[in-house]
């Protein structure tokens, strides 16, 4: 068989760290999203976020004040909600602006994506966090700006990342056949449902989340030792 003709890549626990995600650009949202939200909230962008929030939340009579507790609380949750990720992408693009933010790439990702963008293959980015947030930490990333070795990014405005349906849409958006398309995860679920529709998958296993034994996916540490694989899968 030959190898991939393009490669979709989670990106926390995956190219970057989950504490990165969890210690660092979580808290900061927390911590600037009220003050965020009142000196921009007459911007029609979001506007529009605090309106789908309590859409989403079916409470359409919600105020600024309780839009803004409704979101902190689904922050809390970590909730994959698309008008709290696109609120955090540009509470995120100020901190890197200002040089508060440095997006964490792991070394090996780098690297690897670096020579795989010149081997030619297509690299794209399905990740719950906005495509703005993506290209924020990729732009501004401790490694440098890797933004421009990436064709394109996804988030969950495809769709959810536990279901089939969204990898069918990616492979048609990139119009390629799922079989020519690898996706790396940390995530088995993720992994479950690429498969089902068609991706091939890989594992990468960092050792900073449990990833359950058995679980049938070609599995690495970094993607260093990813790369082989790559080449002749």
């Amino acid at each position: 068989m030959s190898g991939p003709v393009a490669i979709v890549t989670d990106v926390e626990g995956t190219t970057s760290s989950v504490a990165f995600v969890r210690d660092v650009l979580f808290p900061f949202a927390r911590k600037h999203l009220a003050e965020y939200v009142a000196l921009h909230g007459q911007q029609s962008t979001v506007r529009q976020c605090l309106s789908d929030a309590r859409t989403l939340a079916g409470e359409p009579g919600l105020d600024d004040v309780g839009t803004v507790a409704l979101l902190q609380r689904w922050l809390r949750e970590d909730r994959k909600a698309t008008p709290l990720k696109t609120l955090q992408g540009l509470i995120w693009a100020e901190g890197y602006s200002r040089g508060e933010l440095k997006g964490h790439v792991y070394a090996d990702a780098a690297r690897e994506l670096r020579a795989w963008h010149g081997r030619g293959l297509r690299l794209y980015v399905y990740s719950s966090g906005s495509v703005a947030a993506q290209k924020l930490l990729f732009g501004y990333s401790i490694e440098g700006d890797l933004t421009p070795l990436l064709s394109g990014h996804f988030d969950t405005t495809t769709g959810p990342k536990l279901e089939a349906a969204s990898y069918t849409k990616i492979a048609q958006a990139l119009a390629l056949s799922p079989g020519d398309i690898l996706f790396l995860s940390d995530s088995v679920a993720e992994l479950d449902a690429a498969r089902q529709a068609g991706l091939r998958t890989a594992c990468l296993d960092r050792g900073e989340v449990a990833v359950p034994q058995g679980h049938g996916h070609p599995t690495f540490p970094d993607f260093t030792s990813l790369d082989s694989f790559v080449c002749v899968s």
